[in-house]
């Protein structure tokens, strides 16, 4: 049986992530309304800011404290492999212009990889991870200094 704490702390860890993804997919919704180059280079450079913070802390603190605790390679090697693509396709957007002739599909075909991630990791992975025995307040606070880290790093620099 799990204390109030431990659930509080697993809800607190998978509330945040399904937080992150709730904003991502708003991005991505406006980025389909969006109907000017500015607005949309905005948006899409507000959601690889998102989605490399996200991704990182899954990668680095919350897979890893997952894993230990479910039996489950293959959906975690999965996710770590849907990551892998997203990673990709965020390089390559990167390197592109709101000009370029694919940028739009590019950015397309992230948000169609992400949402699918998105849908299959609060499903299955969260469902799983919330019934385990992991040190989800430690695990929180971890994440939360992380992320301030990273968002600290991705920020816009002040001229």
């Amino acid at each position: 049986m799990f204390t109030k704490s431990q659930e509080a702390g697993a809800s607190s860890v998978t509330d945040m992530l399904r937080e992150d993804h709730k904003k991502v997919k708003g991005l991505f919704d406006k980025f389909e309304q969006a109907e000017d180059t500015k607005a949309k280079q905005q948006i899409v450079e507000t959601a690889l800011m998102e989605l490399e913070v996200h991704s990182k802390l899954e990668e680095e603190l919350i897979y890893p404290a997952i894993r230990a605790e479910i039996d489950d390679d293959d959906l975690m090697n999965e996710a770590l492999e849907e990551h892998h693509v997203v990673h990709g396709l965020l390089g390559e957007l990167k390197k592109m212009k709101p000009s370029d002739e694919r940028y739009d599909a590019k950015f397309t075909v992230l948000a169609e990889n992400v949402r699918h991630h998105i849908k299959e990791e609060e499903a299955e992975m969260f469902s799983k991870a919330e019934d385990c025995e992991i040190d989800w307040e430690a695990l929180c606070s971890q994440v939360v200094k992380r992320k301030e880290q990273l968002t600290a790093k991705k920020a816009p620099k002040k001229k």
